[in-house]
């Protein structure tokens, strides 16, 4: 069969390779001379070679299926739903409520334990996950306190996660304080219970506190535990760095963060013996994702250069307030590193106690050492 003009496709065999020459129409000259002729005789038969495709055009080509292949595959991975709730998780968002702080809505439990006691305890979680690192303690404090109460931060959990937004650690302070006056505590003494990202936003209560304004918490005590209160002991992991400074990369890598990315880089702050298991991290990334959670995370991490910015104004907050303070310390955490910053802590705040707990518990001890966590910090409020 003849093939079909400006169609053909000529194999030429050499030296263990072929060269690959696409046909097409040969311009007519008034004076072809051998060779000319020649390939004038092969057009007509229906086959015209061309020059071969240089290697830059046949890397042209390869690049240009591999984006039409990758942009529906990119469509299709940016689209992925948040993972289904566990049920464990299911009823923990079931059990809460919702409140409107300007109009954003805040998750938070509030749970009412010992009758007859006057004591209240306010949780305050780290970044990233929510009030439900306080699940497994929950029960015991219960057993102590009237009230126990935990919020999901805005931007955390189940709580709104606008964006853009200007996030910040003030802003969190005053919506712990409106949720305290929406549940008609704002009058009350308040036991503060914090965690890493949940510290900082204790300090800037507690500095709102000593400045003794009006409308602000009057706070009875406070437990801070494993986060990095000094900017200088500090060791924010790397994938924090890259996104809390990383200008115009930041979006993309936020966008491309899934749940492998996400439990290799938490993992690590766990102690050997008491890593999360798979479910319970699906749990935590569940969080994350809720409300596109995952798209927020640079602009949250801005907490980080804050805590640089007010130093003098949170450390200062620490060292001046009279009420008791206790630190829970997990000593294997790579974000607060030992000794640096235990030497440090006991310098600056002598006043305050520490209660270190076994050698293998890092960065999260109310998830890894709940018993261990829960009898150092019922050690304390007994001191007192």
């Amino acid at each position: 069969m003849k093939p079909e003009q400006g169609n053909c496709l000529l194999q030429i065999e050499g030296s263990k390779m072929n060269s690959r020459y696409f046909g097409g129409k040969l311009k007519r000259r008034g004076k072809e001379e051998g060779g000319s002729r020649e390939l004038a005789r092969i057009c007509t038969q229906g086959c015209l070679p061309f020059s071969p495709i240089p290697s830059g055009d046949r890397m042209r080509e390869w690049w240009v299926q591999v984006g039409l292949l990758a942009v529906p595959l990119l469509a299709a991975y940016l689209h992925i739903p948040p993972p289904q709730l566990s049920p464990a998780l299911h009823s923990w968002k079931s059990s809460g409520k919702f409140f409107t702080y300007k109009g954003l809505r805040i998750f938070y439990q509030d749970s009412v334990g010992v009758v007859g006691s006057p004591e209240i305890v306010v949780l305050l979680h780290g970044f990233p996950t929510s009030s439900y690192d306080w699940y497994k303690i929950w029960e015991g404090l219960t057993l102590r306190f009237h009230r126990v109460i935990a919020l999901d931060f805005l931007g955390f959990g189940f709580s709104d996660k606008p964006r853009p937004h200007h996030y910040s650690i003030f802003e969190q302070a005053s919506i712990v304080e409106a949720l305290l006056r929406h549940l008609g505590l704002q009058s009350r003494r308040i036991n503060l219970l914090s965690h890493d990202y949940g510290d900082t936003v204790a300090q800037e209560l507690l500095y709102r506190f000593k400045q003794n304004r009006s409308g602000r918490l009057t706070i009875k005590s406070l437990c801070l535990s494993n986060g990095g209160i000094f900017p200088e002991t500090h060791r924010p992991l790397l994938l924090q760095k890259l996104l809390k400074d990383g200008g115009m990369l930041s979006p993309i890598l936020t966008r491309l963060m899934n749940f492998f990315v996400f439990s290799r880089g938490l993992t690590p702050v766990f102690g050997p013996y008491t890593r999360p298991s798979e479910s319970e991290l699906w749990d935590m990334w569940a969080g994350i994702r809720n409300n596109d959670g995952n798209l927020v995370i640079d602009s949250l991490l801005q907490y980080i250069n804050q805590r640089k910015k007010f130093r003098r104004r949170w450390v200062g907050a620490l060292a001046s307030v009279s009420i008791p303070i206790h630190f829970i310390y997990g000593p294997l955490d790579p974000v607060n590193p030992y000794p640096e910053f235990l030497e440090l802590y006991r310098k600056t705040l002598p006043r305050s106690t520490v209660s270190i707990l076994d050698d293998h518990i890092s960065h999260y001890p109310q998830l890894e050492d709940p018993m261990g966590f829960l009898n150092a910090y019922m050690g304390f409020i007994n001191s007192f």
